[in-house]
């Protein structure tokens, strides 16, 4: 018994032995592996070797060596702002047809026919969205369809502070818009360059979805130079910035900054088939944004260069061809570019020497895969500015220098499409004076410029604005509006009706410019 016993003993003896010789041979040559690069079978960097070692001590990673948006989101928060409009309300002039009124003018003459007006009460509407404050005096960018046709404009700050915003500029064809509040020393965001944006990089969403203010979402960059309205007018200039950080009803001109806590993108669309966010979201680049703005700012519109060519990606164009005939084919050399499909007559391009069927590879020495490339690079430019167009013609490089013009085909500068155009100031009725005058609605014109269109029509000083292109006009808001539609279209001419104080009634046709 004594015999196995120490046995025993031996056997665990010799065992522990091993067992120590084992662990120190690993424990050195784990160290080694450590500390000199190691030649184990397994290699390792140096960021994981030092993360081995903190967690051999239980030394877990701080916070630093993560990404830390905290710092970003609190700048943003302050320098983005809720705004709230009022729209509309008063009165419309309504078309329709009354079947009735023309089968009685069929058979006892005396009807008026079939098609008729009516004036329709058209009730105040409410709408919210968000604006960021990119100069401390004021100065609000955020969309043109949050504060289009607003006659009041509230802006409130993350402190709470409440101003009333006026108008600076619109533009439809970015959605961007500048407003400005009376302020000092307010909070603002440093624009950034969206150029130097990676997918994949890190941003913030900030804005005021469903009213709740301040809210901040997280996501990355998940594609740029984005097109998301294939149906639309033509005008839009779309290159956006696709990201899936949450943007929700009510983000519309919010903040998109990156992990500094840089202005990169004005949020304005998110792509949803239940009209609430569902994975992507969609901001204007900074590119746009700051020629934007400067123009707005100096001149209230855009001063828009146009390179003269309508086309689309080439990658679009032959997928279009071989769906038409699935043995078209044809080489360009390329699968990237602008594809020319149509040379404006008298435009920059047609002058400079580009032709129907080239591709448009370049700008400037920019590298253009796609259209929304394109329409994003141009926007930085004026009308006047020359640019080096690179383009492959037969498989070969070409480049011309192209003169780039605004929509008139000149390289004028454009006057804002506003009241201020006409030469004259208006102002709405009073209760008193509509009781007295026995007018239920109109805007006043006050003064005129001795310079202004309306002389040449024979309006006079006084005169009450009743109704504007077939509109009634309750305030100064709706014939900014009626203005704005006529301006923007065909004929180019506002048609207004009222009456002098005196009683005498007038209409008279405005050419616009």
């Amino acid at each position: 018994m004594k015999q196995t016993t120490k046995r025993m003993y031996a056997i665990m003896a010799t065992v522990a032995v091993i067992s120590g010789l084992t662990g120190a041979a690993a424990f050195s040559f784990m160290n080694k592996a450590v500390s000199d690069g190691g030649r184990t079978p397994i290699e390792k960097s140096e960021e994981q070797q030092a993360s081995f070692m903190r967690l051999a001590n239980n030394d877990l990673p701080t916070t630093h060596e993560y990404i830390d948006l905290t710092e970003a989101a609190e700048k943003a928060c302050n320098a983005v702002v809720y705004i709230k409009v009022t729209i509309g309300g008063g009165t419309r002039i309504q078309e329709y047809y009354d079947p009735f009124d023309d089968m009685f003018s069929q058979f006892f003459g005396g009807g008026r026919g079939g098609t008729q007006r009516r004036q329709v009460q058209v009730p105040k509407r409410q709408g919210a969205g968000s604006g960021v404050i990119i100069s401390s005096d004021g100065y609000i960018v955020n969309n043109n369809h949050v504060v289009e046709g607003a006659e009041d404009i509230k802006v409130t700050l993350n402190d709470n502070r409440e101003f009333t915003a006026s108008v600076i500029g619109l533009d439809a064809n970015t959605d961007l818009a500048l407003i400005k509040i009376d302020g000092k020393d307010l909070p603002t965001l440093t624009v950034g360059d969206s150029d130097a944006l990676k997918v994949g990089e890190w941003v913030l969403a900030v804005g005021n979805p469903f009213n709740l203010k301040s809210t901040v979402t997280a996501g990355i960059v998940s594609a740029k130079a984005r097109k998301i309205n294939e149906r639309g007018s033509g005008n839009e200039i779309e290159s956006y910035i696709q990201t899936d950080a949450a943007i929700n009803a009510g983000n519309s001109g919010g903040a998109l900054v990156n992990a500094r806590g840089e202005l990169v993108g004005i949020n304005a669309a998110l792509y949803s088939q239940t009209g609430q966010f569902t994975g992507y979201g969609f901001a204007i680049p900074t590119t746009i944004m700051k020629k934007v703005v400067t123009d707005l700012k100096e001149y209230g519109a855009v001063q828009r260069a146009l390179i003269g060519i309508s086309g689309s990606d080439l990658s679009a164009y032959i997928e279009a061809q071989k769906s038409q005939d699935e043995n078209w084919s044809q080489d360009f050399g390329t699968n990237d570019g602008v594809y020319v499909a149509e040379v404006v007559a008298d435009g920059a391009a047609k002058e400079a020497g580009i032709k129907e069927g080239d591709i448009i590879i370049s700008l400037d020495g920019k590298k253009i895969t796609k259209m929304s490339e394109l329409q994003e690079h141009v926007t930085m430019y004026s009308p006047g500015d020359k640019v080096k167009v690179g383009v492959l013609r037969d498989k070969k490089e070409k480049t011309f220098e192209v003169t780039l013009k605004n929509n008139q085909g000149n390289t004028k500068v454009v006057k804002a499409q506003n009241l201020s155009s006409l030469g004259a100031e208006f102002k709405e009725l009073t209760a008193d004076q509509k009781k007295t005058l026995n007018m239920k609605n109109g805007v006043q014109i006050i003064s005129i410029n001795s310079d202004s269109p309306l002389r040449n029509t024979g309006i006079g000083k006084e005169f009450v604005i009743m109704m504007a292109n077939n509109q009634t006009v309750n305030t100064v808001a709706d014939l900014e509006r009626i203005y704005k539609q006529a301006a923007e279209s065909e004929t180019k001419t506002l048609f207004v009706w009222g009456r002098y104080p005196s009683g005498r009634a007038g209409s008279y046709a405005i050419e616009l410019e």
